[in-house]
């Protein structure tokens, strides 16, 4: 209704008679716009962008900025609209070229990209980011020698760009001239020797040619830059492989699924190295997960059967190679394996009609070896139980299926962001906040200052004070509340006390007997709410009567169990409702609601009150974020999405791990 209200207001101001203050205001509301953008808001920045629009649709910078809005919000073919119109109005406008051919590029319409950076290039030769651009556009579309000459260009201009470096020596890569691809990915390392993509290509390139250990080494510098980069990881993994050493190639695979949970291709190549080692029971339980997160690849199945065949279990073998066969109807290789089951098995007329079938594909296949596109899956001399690459598309993956299934995937799937509470926080610059700065309200400052506790703060992080310390405090408030009257000042102090060192117990009662002392303050439910939902989840975290579904250790952030016992959060909604009556302005308190909403299952309550947490707070970056996930797992994956967009915006850095994932299923 806000931003209703701040639209139709702009568009009046548009429709004042006289035309010079016609001219000022639509000045102040395209400047508005560009806030919007500035701030990230790219939402907003649409709806006053529609107002110039619907006032003048001639106004071409009104169109290029909310082309740019619309790209920032993955709606790609309303940016390229937006561009055109642009460029419809202004043949000259060079940034709404240049921006098109990035929208159409990342279409996968490269020739009319390519089309648009060079209209861009001859309007304006000195800028570097259209040399740079088309060269990667050209790189995918296989002009290698083009992109090359786009990239020497580009490094003129900028010659500190470790990215143009790789990307020129992987396009002479592509030629063929490894020389000139070490030249340029020994450039990369030279200009940044912190940046790991530099040793990391080197060193994909050295495994390529059989230099395993000089790979080695160039990912375990990769691995020295960035502790969390998975490609230094997983290539690493495939050398140790080669050189036969399984049980170093194991470790690095089970460090990139620690920090890829649904790394498909993690858990495929485990399996394999797994297999090859005799650990055939876990192995097993790699193909399952690699199942769930690319149920149709033909590959798991094949493997999974061969699989089930060592370990006896022949009618699971069989269900398998039928599953790579459904998927790929020439997979000769299926056919032959399933037929000798099914002679073991003393189903004659089945095994010979699969040889059959095997020898008619196979005959197929070399009566059309010169056709490229023909399958491999044909060929019986072709291996599929190798390790496959880091860029294999065993990586795709469908992740709306993946958060659809995710009760029954085991320990993988979306976390919440917690509930907030007052707990103590020292300031400290290594324990990052990226989020955008909200101020609390003047009633929560009030009651900060009344209660009057050192490093009491408002927040959904956990404490960063030492348990020791935290102990300390719990003793020394244990001591004054014996040697003075009880405050519900003092008492709710040892009850964030008590709750940070996990006695969920007595902390309830302590929280109990504060608000015994002052029914009315809301903000004494919320921390017993908190402290409720706590000692909850702390329980069932240790009952193995249900799977947890976190990507994390953290159970208080589940939003389903697929376990027949079921835990009660009535009392916390209770005390919420409570806390809610008492301030119904409170953002916090509609967010914790919703909270313990979604891991009850009541998703389109939860959806209800995040959105009246937003309405309260329009820069609460936790509550886009969890509302974007209730929604996906509502099967709004598009506006979920669009929330978890507006997270990151507001600083929820875990947001953008979350729409890769859809961005990788994408290709």
């Amino acid at each position: 209704m806000k931003r209703a209200l701040v639209v139709i207001i702009l568009l009046f101001a548009l429709l004042t008679s006289e035309r010079v203050a016609a001219q000022y205001n639509r000045n102040y509301i395209y400047w508005v716009g560009q806030q919007c953008m500035v701030d990230g808001d790219y939402r907003e920045a649409i709806d006053v962008l529609n107002v110039l629009i619907r006032h003048d649709d001639k106004d071409f910078d009104a169109h290029f900025l909310r082309g740019i809005a619309k790209y920032n919000m993955d709606d790609l073919l309303g940016a390229d609209a937006d561009f055109s119109r642009a460029v419809e109005l202004n043949p000259v406008f060079t940034g709404a070229f240049y921006y098109r051919a990035i929208t159409r590029s990342r279409l996968g319409n490269y020739d009319d990209a390519l089309a648009d950076f060079q209209q861009a290039i001859e309007l304006r030769p000195d800028l570097p980011d259209p040399y740079y651009s088309r060269g990667v556009t050209r790189l995918l579309n296989q002009q290698f020698e083009d992109a090359i000459a786009d990239f020497d260009k580009f490094i003129r201009f900028e010659k500190r760009h470790v990215p143009a470096y790789i990307n020129r020596g992987t396009s002479y890569l592509y030629l063929k001239d490894t020389a000139k691809a070490y030249e340029n990915y020994n450039l990369a390392i030279r200009t940044n020797r912190e940046d790991p993509d530099g040793y990391n290509r080197r060193g994909a390139l050295y495994m390529q040619e059989g230099r395993y250990e000089e790979a080695c080494a160039d990912f375990d510098m990769a691995i020295g830059c960035d502790s969390t980069f998975l490609p230094g990881y997983f290539n690493r993994a495939l050398v140790h492989n080669y050189l036969h050493r399984p049980m170093l190639s194991l470790e690095d695979f089970d460090r990139v699924i620690a920090l890829d949970s649904t790394s498909s291709l993690g858990y495929f190549n485990r399996a394999i190295v797994r297999t090859e080692i005799g650990d055939y029971n876990r192995a097993l339980e790699d193909f399952d997960q690699v199942a769930t997160y690319s149920p149709d690849n033909v590959l798991v199945y094949y493997n999974r059967a061969m699989l089930h065949t060592r370990l006896g279990d022949i009618d699971a073998a069989i269900d398998d190679y039928s599953r790579a066969i459904d998927l790929y109807p020439d997979f000769a290789n299926a056919y032959l394996g399933r037929s000798v089951l099914r002679r073991s098995q003393r189903d004659v007329a089945g095994a010979e009609s699969d040889r059959r079938t095997a020898e008619r594909k196979i005959a197929e296949y070399k009566s059309r070896l010169e056709d490229s596109t023909y399958s491999i899956y044909a060929d019986t001399s072709q291996h599929f139980n190798r390790l496959l690459s880091f860029e294999s598309k065993l990586l795709e993956r469908n992740f709306e299926r993946i958060a659809s299934t995710v009760t029954s995937a085991g320990s993988n799937g979306l976390t919440l962001i917690p509930m907030f509470r007052f707990t103590l926080l020292e300031k400290d610059e290594e324990y990052d906040d990226r989020r955008t700065k909200r101020f609390a309200t003047q009633r929560v400052k009030d009651f900060i200052e009344r209660v009057d506790i050192r490093h009491m703060v408002l927040d959904c992080r956990p404490s960063n004070l030492e348990p020791d310390s935290l102990t300390a405090l719990d003793r020394r408030l244990a001591e004054r509340l014996r040697t003075e009257d009880p405050t519900w000042e003092r008492l709710f102090e040892r009850g964030i006390s008590q709750s940070l060192i996990k006695q969920y117990t007595n902390a309830v009662n302590t929280l109990s007997e504060a608000i015994r002392l002052n029914s009315s303050n809301p903000f004494l439910y919320v921390n017993r709410a908190t402290t409720r939902a706590e000692m909850i989840d702390f329980i069932s975290s240790i009952d193995n009567s249900y799977q947890t579904i976190t990507l994390d250790s953290d159970p208080a952030k589940r939003l389903h169990n697929s376990g027949t016992r079921t835990y009660s959060y009535d009392e916390a909604i209770d005390d919420i409702n409570r806390a809610i009556e008492l301030y119904p302005s409170f953002a916090e308190a509609y967010y914790n609601r919703a909270n313990l909403m979604a891991i009850s299952g009541n998703l389109p309550e939860a959806y209800d009150d995040y959105t009246r947490a937003i309405e309260l707070e329009p820069a609460f970056g936790e509550a886009y974020y969890n509302r974007g996930l209730v929604q996906i797992f509502m099967k709004d994956t598009r506006k979920g999405c669009l929330d978890l967009s507006k997270a990151g915006e507001l600083g929820i850095a875990s947001a953008y791990d979350i729409l890769r994932e859809f961005r990788i299923a994408e290709h």
